[in-house]
C-alpha cells in the first residue's frame, strides 16, 4: 500500500478526501471547487424546502380529511345514533382514526442523487459527507478508470462514504433512462457540453426534483461558432456583451424544450455564470396545463450591428377570456428593419429564455444559509460575492447593456457608473448590476432613454467631430426628446456597494480555468492551461521517465547477451568433454 500511495496526491477538499493519480488518469479540476461549493448551498436548500413543500401538503390532506369526516359525522348525526352505530361497526374504524398510518405511510426520504459524471466520485463523496440528510447518492460513469478510482475513494473515506455512495461503470444515459422518475436531484457536470444528457436526465427526475446542469462550451453558447450552439441547444447566440447571460438563456430553453416533450416544465431557482462555465438549478415539474405558458418565457433576440441597442420578440402570448386561457402567436415584429438609433441592420439570434432566470427567495435563504455555514465552504468567498451580486439583479431584465460600450459607439468619455445609474433612476426608471459582468447594467429603460441620456453627457462633454455614418454620429445628431438629471440618487449605488461588499474577486492562482481530459498527454501546447512551469516540469519528468525506460531496456538486453552467452560457453564446455 505504501508503494502504491506514492504514485498518488492525495487532496482534500471541503470533507472529502480523494486519492488523485499522478499520471492524469482521473479527472479533477481544482477550479471547479466553487462549482461544487455553490451545488452544496443549492442542495442544502432544496432539501429544506422539500421538507416543507411536504409538511404543507400533509397539513392541506389533514384539513381536508377532517373536513370529510365533520361532513360524514354530522350527516349520520342527522339520521340517528343507532343507524351511526350500525355504519361504524360495518365500515370499521373511521377515516380520522386511520389517518395517523395514512401519514406513516407519506413520511418524506431523504432525496435521491445522482452524479451522471462523476471522474473521482469527489463531488458525490462531499454530498455525502457534509450534507446531513442525503439520501443515497449514485455516481456513474463510462471510463473503467473512473469508475476504479470512484470506487478507491469511497473506501477511503471510510463507513459513512461507503454506506451512502455507489459506483458503477455505465453509460450515464442509460442508467437514466432505465430509472424513470427514481432521483430527487440529478447533477450533470459533463466536460464541455451536456445537450446528449439533457433527455434523459429530464425523465429521471421525480416530479418536483431539482437538475443541475453545468455547460463549459463556452465558445460554441457565447457566439463562436453559432451553427454549432444551433445544433446542440436549438439556439442561435450572438456576440454581444451581454453573450455570458445569452448563454444561461440558451441552455435553459433547452432544458425547457426537453421537458416540453414529456408534458414537464422548469422553473430556474439559481443561475450562474463562474469562470469558465455556466451552471443553472432547476426544479422539474409534470403539467400538461401548465406546459403551454412555455412559449411566453421564449424569446427572440435582434441585436443591431451599429450600436449596442438589443430588442425581445416573444415567441408567444396568451390572451384571458372569462375563465379560459387563450394561447396564440406573438404580435411582432418589435423593430423595423433599420436600427431607429443608427440606422444599422439588426442580427437575430435565440430563442432564448426570457423568463426570471433566478427564484429571489431561494437566492436570499442560500445567501443566509452560506454565511451562517461559512467555515463549511472552500470556496465561501467567492460563491457569497456571487451570491450577493444575483441578489440584487433586476429578475424580470432579460441581458444588460454595457456602460463602456455605450460609450464606445459615440466615441466619448464614459459617465461614472453611479453617475449613469441616477440618470436613469431620476428618469423614474430601475437598474442594477449583474453577476456576470461587473460592467454591466440591467434596466427596463427603453432605448430611447438610455441614448438620450448619452446625447446629454456628451453635450456637456462634447467630442471631436466624427464622420457623418458612423452609427455614433447618427445618434448624435437627433436631439434629445427627454429631460436627464445627472444629480446623484441615493440608490446610484447597490446595498453591496454602499457597505463595501466585495463583488468580484480575482482568480486565487494562476491558470485557474479549464484542464486537460483525463489521459490526454501534456505538450508544449497545454502552456495557456496550466502554464510553463506544470510544462516544462511535466515534460522533465516525462523524458526522465523515457531515460529511465530505455537504461532499464538496455539492461535487461545486456543481461540477456550475458545469460546467451554464459549458456554458450556451458555448452562448449559440455560438447568438448
Amino acid at each position: 500500500m505504501e508503494s502504491d500511495l506514492n504514485d498518488y496526491t492525495v487532496i482534500k477538499e471541503g470533507e472529502a478526501e480523494i486519492l488523485l493519480h499522478k499520471k492524469n488518469q482521473v479527472f479533477f479540476n481544482k477550479a471547479q471547487v466553487n462549482n461544487r461549493d455553490m451545488s452544496i448551498a443549492v442542495l442544502r436548500e432544496f432539501i429544506s424546502k422539500r421538507k416543507q413543500e411536504h409538511e404543507a401538503k400533509l397539513s392541506k390532506r389533514n384539513r381536508s380529511a377532517s373536513k370529510v369526516v365533520e361532513k360524514d359525522s354530522s350527516e349520520a348525526s342527522k339520521e340517528g345514533t343507532p343507524r351511526e352505530n350500525q355504519v361504524a361497526s360495518e365500515e370499521g374504524p373511521s377515516s380520522a382514526s386511520k389517518e395517523p398510518e395514512g401519514i406513516a405511510r407519506r413520511e418524506l426520504k431523504p432525496p435521491k442523487v445522482l452524479e451522471a459524471l462523476s471522474a473521482s466520485g469527489l463531488r458525490a463523496l462531499r454530498y455525502a459527507r457534509e450534507i446531513e440528510e442525503i439520501g443515497q447518492v449514485v455516481a456513474l460513469d463510462n471510463d473503467l478508470a473512473s469508475v476504479e478510482a470512484c470506487q478507491r475513494n469511497i473506501k477511503f473515506n471510510g463507513s459513512l462514504a461507503i454506506s451512502k455512495v455507489e459506483s458503477h461503470h455505465t453509460d450515464a444515459r442509460v442508467h437514466m433512462l432505465t430509472h424513470p422518475n427514481e432521483f430527487d436531484v440529478v447533477d450533470l457536470d459533463p466536460y464541455g457540453s451536456p445537450s446528449i444528457f439533457l433527455d434523459s436526465a429530464i425523465q429521471s427526475i421525480a416530479d418536483g426534483g431539482l437538475l443541475m446542469c453545468t455547460a463549459t462550451d463556452m465558445a460554441v453558447l457565447c457566439g463562436g461558432n453559432g451553427e454549432v450552439c444551433y445544433s446542440k441547444y436549438g439556439s442561435y447566440p450572438l456576440r454581444g456583451k451581454y453573450c455570458h447571460e445569452m448563454a444561461l438563456r440558451i441552455l435553459l430553453a433547452s432544458i425547457e424544450s426537453h421537458a416540453n416533450r414529456y408534458k414537464r416544465y422548469i422553473v430556474p431557482v439559481l443561475s450562474v455564470q463562474i469562470d469558465f462555465y455556466v451552471r443553472v438549478f432547476v426544479r422539474v415539474y409534470t403539467s400538461a396545463s401548465a406546459m403551454k405558458n412555455t412559449p411566453l418565457k421564449l424569446s427572440y433576440v435582434y441585436q443591431c450591428i451599429g450600436c449596442d441597442s438589443f430588442h425581445l420578440q416573444p415567441v408567444g402570448r396568451s390572451l384571458a377570456k372569462n375563465n379560459s386561457v387563450r394561447y396564440l402567436p406573438a404580435i411582432g415584429p418589435v423593430v423595423a428593419q433599420d436600427c431607429n438609433h443608427c440606422g444599422k441592420k439588426f442580427n437575430m439570434g435565440g430563442p432564448i429564455w426570457s423568463a426570471p432566470i433566478h427564484d429571489l427567495e431561494w437566492v436570499t435563504s442560500i445567501l443566509n444559509s452560506v454565511k451562517s455555514m461559512k467555515d463549511r465552504y472552500p470556496a465561501y468567498e467567492r460563491i457569497y460575492a456571487v451570491l450577493t451580486t444575483v441578489s440584487e439583479e433586476l429578475l424580470d431584465v432579460p441581458l444588460f447593456l454595457s456602460l463602456h460600450n455605450l460609450c464606445a459607439t459615440l466615441k466619448c468619455i464614459s459617465p461614472s457608473a453611479a453617475m449613469f445609474r441616477s440618470a436613469v433612476i431620476n428618469a423614474s426608471y430601475r437598474i442594477s448590476g449583474t453577476h456576470v459582468n461587473p460592467l454591466g447594467m440591467k434596466t427596463d429603460a427603453p432605448m430611447e432613454v438610455i441614448w438620450d441620456i448619452m446625447r446629454c453627457w456628451v453635450k456637456n462633454h462634447p467630442i471631436k467631430a466624427q464622420a457623418p455614418e458612423l452609427p455614433g454620429s447618427v445618434i448624435l445628431s437627433k436631439e434629445p426628446s427627454h429631460q436627464v438629471d445627472f444629480s446623484r440618487h441615493v440608490g446610484s449605488l447597490s446595498k453591496a456597494q454602499a457597505k463595501k461588499v466585495a463583488r468580484f474577486l480575482p482568480n486565487p492562482e494562476k491558470h485557474w480555468g479549464p484542464k486537460l481530459r483525463a489521459g490526454r498527454q501534456i505538450t508544449s501546447k497545454h502552456v495557456s492551461l496550466i502554464g510553463h512551469e506544470a510544462v516544462n516540469g511535466h515534460l522533465t519528468q516525462h523524458h526522465e521517465e523515457l531515460k529511465e525506460e530505455e537504461e532499464a531496456v538496455q539492461e535487461d538486453n545486456i543481461q540477456e547477451e550475458l545469460d546467451a552467452k554464459r549458456l554458450k560457453t556451458t555448452e562448449d564446455i559440455a560438447s568438448t568433454s
